[in-house]
C-alpha cells in the first residue's frame, strides 16, 4: 500500500483521524466540501468520555469556554417532567466553533485541509484510490470516509441503506434564551422529540428529530413548531421566549438509522458514515471522535507492521462493531419504545420519577467509556 490516506469529509471523525495520523507523520489529506466555519445539523452536546482523549491531545477547546453539563431534564408530550443526574457528563460546544478549531490542529500537526473541495467520484484499482474533486484528481494507498450522516457519494458508491427511504429529518436552530448552562433537555411531542443544551458565548442549541409525514400534514416548519411541538408547553415556552439567531434552521432529511458498514469499497468508514446512533443518546459526537482515533491507530499499526490491506479491513471492521455496534442498537429500541408519543414519553417520564436508580442506567448505557 501507498502510505498515504486521503479522508472524505472534515468533521469531527476525519478531523480527528488526520491529526492522529499526522502526528505520527503519516501523510494525510482531508476534503470537506464545505469552507469552515459552518453550522451542522447536530446535538452539539460532547460526553466526557472524551476528556482524557482531547486532553492527551491538548485538543480540547477550552479557550471557547463551553459550558459543562452534568443535569439531564426528560419531558413527556403532555410536559410532565423529571431530571435525573448525568454520572459522566458532558459540555457543550457547536460544530460551527469546534471544526474550525479541529481543522486549525490537524494543519497544525501536518495534514492538508482542502475546503469547498466536494469528492465527486473515486475508484479502487487494486492497490490505489483515485479520487476525482472540482479542485483536481488525487491518488491515495487509503481512504478514510467521514462524510456524515448520508450524501451523494453514498449514492455513486451504491451503499445499501441509501436506497431504503427514511422518514426521519431533523431541524436545528441556535437561539439565546433563558437557560441553564449544566442542563441538557430532551422534550417529547407528537412524534419525535427536541433537544436543548448550551454551547459557548451563552447560545443554546435547539435541535430536533420528526417525521416527514408530520412535516407535510403541517405544511412546513413553522406550522410543526406552532401545531405540534408547542403542545408540550415546556417547548412552547422556549419557542414563545427565545431569540431565533439563524435567518433559517439547518435541516437534514432522510436521516436514516439503517445498518451500514465500516467498511466498503476497501474504505474505512468512521463516524456517522459507519453507522448513526439515534440522537436522543446524545453521544453522536462522542462517538465520531473515538471512531476517528480507532481507524487512526489501525491505520499507524498496519502501516508499522506492514500488514496488509486484508489485515486492515478485516481489524478495523472488528473492532468498530466492538465498539459500536450495541450501543447503535441500543439506541433504535430506547428511541421506538419511549420517544415520540404521548404513552411512550409518559412512560419514560415516570420511569425517572419511580425508578431513577434504573432510568440513570438506561442513560449510562447509551454512553460509553472514558478513552
Amino acid at each position: 500500500m501507498h502510505k498515504n490516506v486521503a479522508i472524505i469529509g472534515g468533521g469531527l471523525a476525519g478531523l480527528i483521524s488526520a491529526i492522529c495520523l499526522a502526528r505520527r507523520g503519516i501523510a494525510c489529506t482531508v476534503f470537506e466540501k464545505r469552507s469552515y466555519p459552518f453550522h451542522r445539523v447536530c446535538g452539539e452536546y460532547v460526553s466526557n468520555e472524551t476528556l482524557p482523549f482531547l486532553n492527551s491531545l491538548g485538543i480540547f477547546p477550552r479557550s471557547f469556554h463551553p459550558p459543562h453539563i452534568h443535569r439531564f431534564q426528560l419531558s413527556a408530550v403532555s410536559g410532565k417532567h423529571a431530571f435525573l443526574p448525568l454520572s459522566l457528563g458532558g459540555f457543550g460546544i457547536s460544530r460551527y466553533a469546534f471544526d474550525s478549531f479541529l481543522a486549525g490542529k490537524a494543519r497544525e500537526a501536518g495534514a492538508t485541509v482542502h475546503e469547498n473541495c466536494e469528492v465527486n467520484q473515486i475508484t479502487f484499482n487494486g492497490n490505489l484510490f483515485s479520487l476525482n474533486t472540482i479542485s483536481g484528481n488525487f491518488t491515495a494507498g487509503l481512504v478514510i470516509g467521514a462524510y456524515g450522516k448520508r450524501a451523494r457519494l453514498d449514492v455513486l458508491l451504491g451503499r445499501s441503506f441509501i436506497s431504503r427511504r427514511s422518514p426521519y429529518v431533523g431541524v436545528k436552530y441556535h437561539i439565546r434564551t433563558d437557560f441553564p448552562d449544566d442542563l441538557i433537555a430532551l422534550h417529547n411531542f407528537e412524534g419525535g422529540y427536541c433537544g436543548i443544551s448550551r454551547v459557548e458565548n451563552n447560545i443554546t442549541n435547539l435541535c430536533y428529530l420528526t417525521h416527514r409525514d408530520a412535516l407535510r400534514k403541517c405544511g412546513g416548519i413553522e406550522a410543526l413548531e406552532r401545531e405540534v411541538l408547542c403542545k408540550n408547553q415546556l417547548l412552547k415556552h422556549i419557542f414563545e421566549h427565545s431569540e431565533f439567531l439563524f435567518a433559517k434552521p439547518e435541516t437534514i432529511s432522510e436521516i436514516s438509522f439503517h445498518i451500514r458498514e465500516p467498511v466498503y469499497n476497501h474504505m474505512l468508514m468512521a463516524g456517522d458514515t459507519a453507522g448513526l446512533i439515534t440522537p436522543l443518546c446524545g453521544n453522536g459526537m462522542a462517538m465520531a471522535i473515538r471512531s476517528g482515533k480507532l481507524v487512526s491507530e489501525v491505520i499507524a499499526t498496519c502501516f508499522a507492521e506492514n500488514k496488509s490491506r486484508v489485515w486492515l479491513e478485516k481489524t478495523y471492521a472488528r473492532l468498530w462493531k466492538k465498539h459500536f455496534a450495541l450501543r447503535l442498537r441500543y439506541g433504535l429500541l430506547v428511541q421506538h419504545y419511549l420517544f415520540g408519543s404521548h404513552a411512550s414519553s409518559n412512560a419514560a417520564v415516570n420511569l425517572a420519577l419511580q425508578l431513577p436508580v434504573v432510568a440513570r442506567l438506561l442513560v449510562r448505557l447509551s454512553h460509553g467509556r472514558p478513552f
